[in-house]
């Protein structure tokens, strides 16, 4: 395997010589934490990169379940894209303020509903800027297209399935939350939920496919994987807090061929939440020689 990067990411070089081609879609995803004390629609209205769209996860979204940023019904998120423009057959690179923290939800997001040519951004916004390159801050005109989702049910795990998954060890689960979350050494921040992890999950905290938000070399991602305790030949669910970045986990292990792979969309939001669901503590068991 050589020193090659991610089919599914993009440079900004060639993002830049892209602008203003009329199959290019361009989606500000941007995303953030009440720890990371930043306004994602602020940011967009200061400055977000040509022809850039605002996507925000929270709005499209399945809001009669009290859970955050929940998969939408494939009818609901064809209307919703549609409106901003977007079909199928689009070429579509979504970025995010960081660089490799929200960007890949949507990537994942786009790609279950039947998108076929989704890419992130490499180093997002935050790098798109410290290189000067342009910004405007007008929202852009669209107009509506009909996007025809093909809805891939088989790549989104729902709490039943996950009970059977835990209780069998049927799948590898990789949880991308921080150690300290994932051992119950951090306070979950969300009030009132359960610290520790799920019997079985290996941890892949989402900060360690990237550096100042520009995905590692396949290479590093196959190493930072598989010294988890992850197998790559097997199957595997991804999980994080509240499944945005289980997808930087899915986004790692698609870039390296493995394709038998599934997020849990509820993740910790939805089993940590719950007082019927196991749930360990303390740092993983060794990887086995």
């Amino acid at each position: 395997m050589s020193e090659e990067k991610s089919r599914f990411v993009v440079s900004a070089d060639w993002l830049q010589a892209e602008l203003g081609k009329p199959d290019l879609r361009i989606l500000d995803a941007s995303f953030y934490l009440p720890a990371q004390k930043r306004d994602a629609d602020a940011e967009y209205a200061a400055g977000h990169i040509p022809g850039a769209i605002r996507f925000d996860q929270d709005k499209i979204a399945d809001h009669s379940v009290p859970l955050p940023h929940t998969i939408p019904s494939p009818e609901l998120f064809a209307a919703e894209v549609g409106k901003l423009g977007i079909g199928e057959n689009d070429r579509i690179v979504v970025y995010d303020g960081i660089g490799m923290f929200a960007s890949p939800r949507v990537w994942w997001l786009f790609r279950v509903m039947g998108a076929r040519h989704v890419y992130v951004l490499d180093g997002g916004l935050d790098g798109w800027k410290s290189e000067g390159r342009p910004l405007e801050t007008n929202a852009p005109r669209v107009e509506p297209k009909i996007f025809k989702s093909t809805y891939d049910a088989s790549r989104v795990v729902t709490l039943d399935t996950m009970r059977d998954i835990v209780a069998s060890g049927a799948l590898q689960i990789a949880d991308a939350r921080s150690a300290g979350r994932f051992a119950a050494l951090e306070p979950e921040p969300r009030a009132g939920m359960r610290s520790g992890h799920m019997p079985g999950a290996r941890n892949l905290p989402s900060g360690v496919f990237a550096t100042q938000g520009r995905f590692k070399s396949l290479p590093e991602l196959k190493r930072t994987i598989e010294d988890a305790g992850i197998d790559l030949s097997k199957p595997v669910v991804t999980s994080c807090g509240s499944g945005i970045t289980a997808a930087i986990i899915t986004l790692a292990l698609e870039s390296l061929g493995h394709t038998d792979n599934k997020l849990y969309d509820g993740s910790w939001s939805e089993w940590g939440g719950r007082d019927d669901t196991p749930v360990v503590t303390g740092p993983p068991e060794p990887v086995k020689a």
